[in-house]
């Protein structure tokens, strides 16, 4: 039978990954408690750093839903919790494994799909939440200024095209 403090860790964890829109699990053997306290700040508000047992994070994936590969559970292990903008968690972890080797990302999930330590880097290389709907709307709104530029000069070539009309039978009529 499972000890209640136990139960109540993978309790916890599962509720973070069903609750989290990413999670990035990453070996932080070697980083000093200095580092780690960096490491939370270069996060972001929307993400929680959390060092876990491998078994109870194992069994509380499992319960929440997702399934993830054996290879990452190997050695110690942390979990960034992501509830905001995963890319702007995914690029602090990069960031932060830049300057400090010592942190390896070893893979995670998003929105119930596994991903790589290669699918997590490139997804940090993406732009963020922001950028990209702000990049969206101004796509949104240059097509609208393209569509009213052709409804405004239909009208007004039919104008010119009258215009050129009357003046060319102003001239025939003139003429005769």
């Amino acid at each position: 039978m499972a000890r209640p403090d136990k139960a109540a860790a993978v309790a916890e964890l599962t509720d973070k990954f069903r609750s989290s829109n990413a999670a990035v699990l990453t070996e932080y053997r070697g980083l000093t408690v200095a580092q780690l306290k960096t490491l939370r700040r270069s996060l972001g508000e929307n993400a929680q750093y959390a060092v876990v047992k491998n078994t109870l994070t194992k069994i509380a994936a499992n319960e929440a839903g997702i399934t993830l590969d054996d290879q990452l559970f190997a050695g110690p292990t942390a979990v960034a919790f992501v509830t905001g903008d995963p890319v702007e968690s995914a690029k602090g972890l990069r960031d932060f494994a830049k300057d400090n080797p010592n942190l390896i990302i070893k893979g995670g999930v998003l929105d119930g799909k596994a991903l790589s330590a290669d699918e997590i880097k490139k997804l940090a290389d993406l732009e963020s939440r922001e950028v990209l709907l702000s990049k969206l709307a101004g796509a949104f709104k240059a097509k609208q200024s393209q569509a009213a530029s052709v409804f405004q000069a239909l009208p007004s070539k039919l104008v010119r095209t009258v215009d050129a009309l009357r003046a060319k039978q102003a001239e025939q009529g003139g003429a005769e």
